[in-house]
């Protein structure tokens, strides 16, 4: 409340709610920039309407700004695009440009750029794009390198939009084929669109691992045979909230979504080579990729040991009657039983299979239980930090 004491005026440092909601309504409709620029004029003279003291104007600000970020955070955004960053300085502003151009007709868009651990300059390159676009850009700078998967995750928490755009840094996705997901996703109202390609332009070797990939998901994921599992996708706004419900420290993005949905479609564009740099997956970041999906979306390789050791066991009867009635027929048996040393290996392999199958599951529990941190974020930076700031101190 506003009041007098004595000759002097006293204003209350927390001004009515009500009030604020009919200074922000004329305004709701207009950019984030626009709006934070129209309630500063309040408080420098441009539009006077109480005469505050500073301290208490000071208050009335912090506090409209607060209610305008999260207005803004709670959803009052189009789109946005999460883009895990890794050694891309060469690439990463030209993408971020080109996607604010394409998005232009768009009343507000977000960009969430994820820099998991870049051992070059990109660090310091995408400061850029968020001095340029801050109303736009958010920049994320993990702690270390986590993998693509928990980069992704980091950005999905933090974005805001309607629709979200997963893709990835090297160009070769066109910003312009990510108006069309988001297009097709809001024209057909799905949960998840993929982009498909008439043709790649990967290496052999990543498009044997994404084959490889595609064969395991449909057997362990029940994916729909003809589902490309890409990179580059979009999510709606109920998606993401399901998805980032997992705490894990072992996310697959693709299993998390499609234990969600099957409200799925696809759209076709345009893979483009490479023309900077080369793939950031290895060897090793495929066989990390299968394992999650392998090991923590499914219980079928625990099945699938059952099954085997109920086969061995059979084959183990079988064998052993064997033996018993070549014993029995009077059968010369060779000395040294090389048949005896053939069944001890075939057991113990399958013994040791199984015990590393159930190991795996029980190592990975126990990284869940000791909460094993599934991102940490050393910097953020641009859009939505200062929201950040104040939610967590």
């Amino acid at each position: 409340g506003f009041g007098n004491e004595g000759q002097g005026e006293r204003y209350s440092t927390e001004p009515p709610q009500l009030l604020f909601k009919a200074l922000l309504a004329p305004f709701l409709h207009q950019s984030y920039n626009e709006l934070e620029k129209g309630i500063s004029r309040l408080f420098i003279g441009e539009w006077v309407i109480f005469d505050l003291q500073a301290k208490a104007c000071s208050a009335l600000w912090l506090h409209l700004r607060g209610m305008l970020m999260t207005e803004k955070a709670s959803g009052n955004v189009d789109v946005s695009i999460v883009i895990p960053v890794f050694n891309a300085e060469r690439t990463i502003v030209t993408l971020t440009e080109r996607l604010v151009e394409v998005f232009s007709d768009y009343s507000s868009v977000q960009i969430v750029l994820v820099n998991d651990g870049s051992r070059d300059r990109t660090h310091e390159v995408c400061l850029a794009p968020v001095d340029k676009f801050p109303g736009i850009v958010s920049y994320i700078r993990l702690a270390k390198n986590f993998g693509e998967h928990n980069a992704v995750m980091a950005g999905l928490r933090h974005a805001i939009g309607d629709y979200v755009v997963v893709m990835d840094d090297d160009l070769q996705n066109r910003p312009e084929d990510a108006v069309r997901l988001v297009e097709g996703t809001r024209m057909r109202s799905l949960d998840l669109v993929y982009s498909s390609y008439p043709s790649k332009k990967h290496d052999w070797f990543r498009n044997l691992g994404s084959r490889f990939n595609g064969m395991v998901a449909n057997f362990l994921l029940d994916k729909p045979k003809d589902l490309y599992l890409s990179s580059f996708k979009c999510l709606s706004r109920w998606l993401v909230k399901e998805v980032v419900k997992y705490k894990g420290p072992f996310p697959y993005v693709d299993g998390l979504a499609l234990r969600c949905t099957r409200n799925i479609g696809c759209v076709e564009v345009l893979h483009q080579g490479r023309a900077i740099g080369r793939s950031g997956y290895t060897v090793r970041k495929l066989v990390g990729l299968w394992l999650n999906m392998f090991v923590n979306f499914s219980v079928v390789p625990l099945r699938a040991s059952t099954l085997l050791g109920f086969g061995l066991v059979l084959a183990g009867i079988v064998l052993s009657l064997y033996v018993v009635f070549e014993k029995l027929s009077g059968s010369d048996v060779p000395a040294g039983w090389p048949f005896l040393a053939c069944i001890t290996m075939l057991f113990s392999g399958a013994q040791l299979l199984m015990l590393g199958i159930i190991g795996e599951y029980l190592g990975r529990l126990l990284l869940s239980i000791n909460e094993t941190p599934q991102f940490v974020i050393e910097e953020y930076r641009g859009f939505g930090a200062e929201a950040e700031l104040d939610i967590h101190g």
